[in-house]
């Protein structure tokens, strides 16, 4: 142990002394670790690891180059082919030289137009025009683009680019080589883009043709010059005339349905606005709001086209043949006749000058928001009373409205304005003939028939040339049961124009409801072979099959088939016009197949009360059995005695046979078949019915026995004919042919019953019109 005062000096001077450099010069405290340690370690680690993929081949560097490579040559194609639009001098790239040819500074080399009439060549077209090949290389579309274009025509767009492109010029003597037709001025090019856009839209030519008429003459027949519109005017009828058929003759006739509930909404006028660009959806098209407007007569015309093209082709044994293709070929012709006619003039020089205001209201009818009309078009007429077409808006707001909320008393108003209208100082010509037809029909609709028929007077009086309006009046005077004076009427027209087809089928009609059947038969039959607007109704085959039957001639059923080709008719027996698709249709039923079996066990085991009664109503000084009066007869005696007629109880009739009408009244669908009647028959012999059918298929008719004669009494329906039996009954569809014959030495007496036909709903029995 050394001396505690040495070793306390050998401490102080060991603190005394530095703390030692390790060998990289930094102290050996601290972290522990130097930062030149770590920067050695990582570069070992760098070497290390580029040398073990290298050597280990973990990345394919040659690979990696060659992408890197090729992405540079992308880039440049890319970027080479976007400028490759601007080359003027045909090197294959864009560059200074090119730029002082688009600048004008230097010609463009004629033999860029060799080059350039190479590629051209991949289109695949029958024949390469200059103009195409420097228009697609200045604009550069894609073939592919082209190929899927449906019309060629667009192409005539692209020289308006060109002349914004090239200079003035100095480049005229190259394209006067090449592309002769690149001159076409701004004007011819715009003419040009709209043909075609207005082909894609479906427009037809002869939309273009109106489209490019003198303005003056568009301001006076419509309020608006976008012949686009005139898509949109189509209606959907009410019947079956919503099958395609040409634009340019829906624009025509659409409007002219028989259900104008669809006119007062005309829900095609949104249509118009979703499809005419927006600088035209300010104005509206007076011709499309007149025929939207327009009556009956038109929708004859509708369903004419339709009807034709749709007709089958008979056979070519049947002589009717010929009339086919008759009809055919008128109908045809139609809609180009049409299309020739000129727009009706509505606005007169005032109401051009109101004419945004007249748009404006006549957009919301037009859309459905009637009330509004209605305000907007009283506001009008309120400030502008003169103005003719606004009141013209009016009446047709009132009667939409009428037709709204089914109000007889606005519709009233609507009538009364309508002849406000025509009463106006100075109403286009075109616009009173087209408020007078629609005052006419709606008083008819309202059953104001005498009323009607002094507006279609006034028509005639103001436009006796009109010779429509001379066959409406015509029609007018058979709603009143004037046949006198319709025949009369068609006379004059048939003396103006004898070979107008809706005359001549009035007339034919007119003079077999007079009995003069041989007579009728030429009309008729040269009405309907004229196809001529109107001509084609199930009224009309339906006469002219009949009176040939009752000549003798076996062409009616030709014509009859006819009839039923072109859809008027459910089959050749089965001719009733006024049906309800889809029921079951038999000439004979039993009664388990009508499901009215009790009321058929009621008849038949009470037959003996039901006979007795007529029996003691029979004495021919009551009068109490009156003879048809529907020209049924060929010969003989045939009376009858109604108790029910169309769902209505003749109480007057009950009172004579009180007992039977007790039986009845406990069968719904028999004393509610508002399509039929109840009544006892009575026939002499020496009696024959014509084949004829019934108006509708909506009823079965019961025949009961009574009194039948041991022989010489049979019925027919369709080609099975039967027997009556006292006490049993028999049960057919009429409106099926039917025939009876009455050969016996004594009277038949039966109880006629008709019924709902069964498939028929409880709605449709109360819904159903009477007849």
């Amino acid at each position: 142990m050394g001396d505690p005062c040495t070793e306390s000096n050998s401490m102080a001077e060991s603190d005394s002394k530095p703390p030692s450099a390790s060998k990289n010069g930094k102290g050996e405290g601290g972290s522990g670790h130097s930062f030149f340690t770590w920067f050695m370690v990582l570069a070992l680690l760098g070497v290390w690891t580029s040398v073990a993929v290298v050597w280990f081949e973990l990345v394919d560097y040659d690979d990696v180059l060659a992408r890197a490579k090729e992405f540079r040559y992308n880039i440049s194609e890319v970027l080479q082919g976007k400028l490759g639009a601007y080359d003027a001098d045909g090197d294959g790239d864009f560059d200074v030289e090119d730029a002082k040819v688009l600048l004008g500074l230097k010609e463009k080399p004629s033999i860029l137009v060799e080059r350039r009439a190479e590629p051209e060549s991949l289109v695949e077209e029958p024949e390469a025009e200059p103009e195409p090949e420097v228009v697609e290389e200045m604009i550069q579309p894609s073939h592919a683009e082209e190929a899927a274009w449906p019309f060629p025509d667009p192409v005539e767009e692209e020289p308006v680019v060109l002349e914004e492109v090239e200079p003035e010029g100095e480049e005229e003597p190259v394209e006067d080589e090449a592309a002769p037709e690149i001159e076409i001025s701004e004007e011819q090019v715009e003419e040009a883009q709209v043909d075609w856009e207005s082909e894609l839209e479906g427009e037809p030519e002869v939309a273009e043709a109106e489209e490019s008429a003198p303005a003056e003459e568009d301001e006076d027949d419509s309020l608006s010059e976008d012949a686009g519109e005139n898509q949109d005017t189509a209606s959907v009828p009410e019947g079956d005339d919503d099958a395609a058929v040409p634009l340019p003759e829906l624009v025509e006739e659409d409007s002219d349905s028989e259900d104008h509930t669809e006119d007062a909404i005309d829900t095609i006028g949104e249509i118009v606005e979703e499809a005419v660009p927006e600088e035209t959806e300010e104005e509206l098209d007076h011709e499309e709001l007149l025929e939207v407007d327009q009556g009956d007569e038109p929708t004859r015309e509708d369903e004419n086209p339709q009807e034709a093209e749709e007709e089958p082709a008979p056979a070519e044994d049947q002589p009717v043949e010929k009339v086919l293709v008759t009809a055919e070929a008128a109908q045809e012709q139609k809609p180009k006749e049409k299309v020739k006619k000129k727009k009706p003039k509505l606005l007169n020089k005032f109401d051009k000058t109101i004419k945004a205001e007249i748009d404006a209201a006549e957009k919301l009818r037009k859309k459905g928001k009637v009330e509004e009309a209605l305000r907007a078009f009283e506001s009008l007429v309120q400030r502008y009373p003169q103005s003719p077409r606004s009141r013209y808006g009016k009446a047709q707001s009132e009667d939409d409205l009428a037709e709204k909320v089914r109000s007889n008393e606005v519709l009233l108003k609507a009538i009364n304005t309508y002849r406000e209208v025509a009463e106006l100082p100075d109403p286009p010509a075109d616009l009173v003939k087209t408020t007078l037809k629609r005052r006419a029909e709606r008083q008819q609709f309202l059953g104001r028939m005498r009323g009607a028929l002094a507006t279609l007077e006034w028509l005639v009086q103001l436009f006796p040339e009109d010779i429509s309006l001379k066959n409406d009046l015509g029609v007018g005077f058979l709603l009143m049961g004037d046949n006198k004076n319709a025949k009369r009427v068609y006379e004059e027209v048939l003396a103006v124009a004898p070979n107008d087809g809706f005359a001549k089928v009035h007339y034919g009609f007119i003079l077999k409801s007079d009995n003069m059947i041989a007579e009728s038969i030429p009309f008729l039959r040269e009405g309907l072979q004229t196809g001529d607007p109107g001509t084609d109704d199930g009224r009309f085959y339906f006469h002219l099959g009949d009176a040939l039957q009752r000549v003798g001639d076996s062409s009616a059923y030709e014509w009859y088939e006819l009839g039923h080709q072109r859809g008027h008719f459910a089959s050749v027996w089965q001719r009733s016009l006024y049906n309800v698709d889809g029921l079951k249709a038999q000439p004979w039923w039993t009664p388990r197949e009508t499901t009215y079996t009790d009321l058929v066990k009621t008849l038949e085991k009470n037959w003996k009360t039901i006979r007795d009664e007529a029996l003691s109503v029979m004495d021919p000084s009551r009068g109490l059995f009156v003879p048809e009066d529907e020209n049924l007869r060929e010969k003989g005696q045939w009376g009858q005695f109604t108790l029910w007629q169309q769902g209505k109880k003749v109480e007057k009739s009950c009172r004579s046979v009180p007992k039977t009408c007790a039986l009845l009244d406990r069968y719904p669908e028999a004393t509610g078949c508002k399509r039929g009647q109840i009544k006892y028959s009575v026939m002499q012999p020496g009696t024959h019915v014509w084949p004829h059918t019934g108006p509708t298929n909506c009823r079965l008719r019961m025949h009961l026995g009574l009194v039948i004669p041991a022989n010489g009494c049979q019925i027919r329906c369709t080609n099975q004919t039967r027997a009556w039996e006292e006490g049993k009954v028999l049960i057919f569809d009429d409106s099926f042919e039917h025939e009876v014959w009455q050969d016996a030495s004594s009277y038949r007496l039966i109880f006629i019953v008709d019924v709902w036909h069964p498939e028929l709903t409880q709605y449709q029995r109360q819904t159903l019109s009477p007849i």
